[in-house]
């Protein structure tokens, strides 16, 4: 196991990021109780060095009331499900110890980690890559956890050495975005020829660099003008959503698999491909320390890469939510909460 130098006496109170969502404004508060662990709900205390934001994880209350507050009586609404830190207690038979450096994706319904302490659990946690730093570890959870179970649980790649998975073509919508250099990396390695949706020549060449050997630039042609020029492929992974995913339909062969992260794929689909048999499949990533455990093997071999737009200091979170919602971040925005 990972192990720090010191492990840190925690205080009682600490600094926290709070979103109040009448006001539509984000205040710190200096003087936050820090959480207390549950041991039977296999709760860890972590002192939180790095977290990571998402695109419109703001408006998820609004949207996703239920979920949100699941177990979150007093609505406590703290961005940042991203997580790298260090293990501060740990429940008892737990595999991880108290000074242990992990990473992990915590779930909604409970308080984020734009915080100084937070609370991860064992299911949630994996063992921070020995080859990432702090900030580097916080963009990976969401983006590679999301990226392997679309292809390894929906789109019917059976994992790294598929051999079936060679020759067949994987269109990556969004394919720069933090999600999408995750997709062209895990397919890749799967053995997949990656087709990478993108907006610019810099990001032609980012993507090419992960591992896609082709790419369609959106600004110039659309999904649909592009396959009926190239042909339709395998897979088809949507992370857009909208006018994107019905374009989408006539970029997937018949008997192929287009899923999306965004929306069901039934909705967008064209009026004349009625008759498209087409596996479709609309998920929200679930967090999985054994995923991402999987995914630390590969960081610390080499096979992939952290990709990190820009990191932030923690007062920094609005020019940070900015840069987000701006929708040009090339990877994961991350905040330094310690050092």
């Amino acid at each position: 196991m990972a192990a720090t130098s010191t492990i840190p006496k925690h205080p009682l109170i600490a600094k926290t990021l709070i979103f109040d969502s009448p006001s539509q404004t984000l205040n710190v508060y200096a003087s936050h109780p820090v959480p207390i662990p549950d041991p039977a709900k296999n709760d860890h205390l972590i002192q939180v060095k790095s977290t990571a934001l998402c695109t419109r994880e703001l408006v998820w209350p609004a949207l996703f009331p239920a979920v949100m507050f699941a177990e979150n009586p007093e609505k406590q609404i703290t961005p940042g499900y991203d997580l790298a830190g260090t293990v501060i207690t740990a429940p008892p038979a737990s595999p991880f110890s108290p000074g242990d450096e992990i990473y992990a994706r915590t779930r909604a319904s409970r308080p984020g980690n734009y915080r100084e302490y937070t609370i991860a659990r064992t299911e949630e946690m994996a063992l921070k890559p020995q080859k990432l730093n702090w900030v580097e570890a916080a963009s990976v959870p969401l983006s590679a956890i999301t990226a392997w179970q679309a292809l390894f649980k929906y789109a019917g790649v059976k994992g790294l050495d598929d051999s079936n998975a060679a020759g067949k073509r994987a269109l990556i919508v969004a394919a720069a975005g933090g999600v999408g250099i995750w997709l062209v990396q895990l397919a890749r390695i799967a053995g997949l020829e990656v087709v990478a949706q993108v907006g610019s020549a810099k990001n032609d060449t980012f993507v090419r660099g992960l591992g896609a050997s082709e790419t369609v630039n959106y600004k110039i042609e659309s999904l649909k003008e592009w396959a009926e020029r190239e042909g339709p492929v395998d897979i088809v992974i949507d992370l857009l959503g909208g006018k994107t995913l019905e374009d989408a339909w006539y970029c997937v062969k018949d008997g192929g698999t287009l899923i999306s992260i965004f929306e069901p794929p039934e909705g967008k689909r064209p009026e004349g491909l009625k008759n498209k048999v087409v596996k479709i499949d609309f998920f929200i990533m679930e967090p999985n320390g054994q995923h991402l455990a999987e995914i630390s093997r590969l960081l610390n071999e080499g096979h992939c890469r952290a990709v990190v737009d820009s990191v932030w200091d923690f007062e920094d979170y609005n020019r940070a939510f900015e840069r987000l919602d701006g929708a040009h971040a090339n990877g994961k925005v991350v905040i330094k909460i310690t050092e």
